[in-house]
């Protein structure tokens, strides 16, 4: 072949090459970022129980997650029922219902399981924290200061007290979280209270403040980390705009002992827990998730359970979950974090 003759095949073979890559199907996609900070990146999102029921029983209103013995997941109802789900398809396997001594339904909204695999739960009217049987058995009820229970007992409003409820210093040590601040307290502190186990039971102990990032923002839940740091979410609501859910880094460690102080004004004498921002949700990738009503991310909704379920590569493999309220306009939805601390 004359050299004239390749030089004009291997022009016509470039121009085809180049428009092909401009305009072909074979134009590969852009990759899918999942990244919601440097700290966090969205997995994926799933809303397969969205507006279910489960053996006559609704499965929604879901206020915390916690992981089981056997490796399912349990997620309490804050309409009085904690069901048992499969890890891996959210598949609900068994629902066991809740009652107070007198046999009333409870506000449930924390859960702890235990290491001899009783169940731990915060009820917010009183408020009140209860161990339960497996079986939903009432064994015993933690003491609870009275500044924090509901007035006119205590400085506390109805169904903004006990919100979270974790496990600290290998067990050792139970912390609950207040979501909003009590009457006196300066709007945006809440308090964290602690119980000690001793001689098989939990016994008060010191009391934490924190500060949210706003006075509309509350404190649906905590997580404790190894380390003694604590996981917290901050979570509010603005009618027309949507919600606002803040995921923090928090540490207790060297924080003032709050028990003895009678109201919270920002003293200076008074150290705070340390808190470090992990993450706005609303800036996780969408991952074509659809919203039936307003949010800054379609993605978003009244998130106020977490689990920390295992780590990979360094990373906390973090679960979320949104209360719908059994709400037409909202959405039970389950949120796969990594988190990097």
């Amino acid at each position: 072949m004359q050299l004239r003759t390749v030089l004009a095949t291997t022009t016509a073979a470039l121009a085809a090459a180049a428009c092909l890559a401009a305009t072909g199907p074979a134009r590969a996609a852009a990759p899918v970022s999942h990244a919601c900070s440097p700290s966090v990146s969205l997995d994926r999102f799933s809303d397969a129980l969205d507006k279910t029921t489960y053996d006559g029983t609704f499965v929604g209103n879901l206020s915390a997650l916690a992981v089981d013995g056997d490796g399912s997941l349990a997620a309490l109802s804050d309409r009085s029922s904690l069901f048992s789900l499969d890890a891996k398809t959210l598949a609900p396997k068994s629902v066991v219902p809740l009652v107070d001594e007198q046999g009333a339904a409870l506000d449930s909204e924390g859960l702890v399981i235990d290491r001899d695999g009783t169940r731990l739960i915060t009820s917010e009217t009183e408020p009140s924290i209860r161990r339960y049987s497996t079986d939903g058995t009432i064994l015993d009820r933690l003491p609870v200061p009275a500044s924090l229970q509901v007035a006119p007992a205590g400085r506390a409003t109805s169904n903004q007290t006990f919100e979270g409820l974790t496990l600290m210093n290998g067990g050792r040590t139970l912390l609950a979280s207040m979501e909003y601040a009590l009457s006196g307290d300066t709007a945006g502190i809440v308090r964290f209270q602690t119980w000690r186990r001793h001689h098989g039971r939990f016994e008060l102990a010191a009391q934490y403040a924190y500060r949210t990032d706003a006075a509309f923002l509350g404190v649906p839940e905590v997580q404790a980390l190894p380390d003694g740091r604590l996981l917290v979410l901050e979570r509010g609501f603005t009618s027309g705009v949507g919600n606002t859910v803040r995921l923090y880094l928090a540490d207790p460690r060297h924080a003032t002992d709050t028990s003895g102080v009678e109201n919270l004004t920002g003293q200076s004498g008074v150290r705070l827990i340390k808190k470090t921002l992990l993450t706005d949700i609303a800036s996780c990738p969408t991952l074509g998730a659809t919203a039936k009503q307003p949010q800054p991310n379609p993605l978003l909704d009244n998130i106020e359970g977490m689990a920390v379920t295992g780590v990979i590569k360094g990373r906390l493999e973090v679960l979320l979950v949104s209360d719908d309220n059994q709400n037409a306009v909202q959405t039970t939805r389950f949120y796969y974090l990594r988190v990097r601390v």
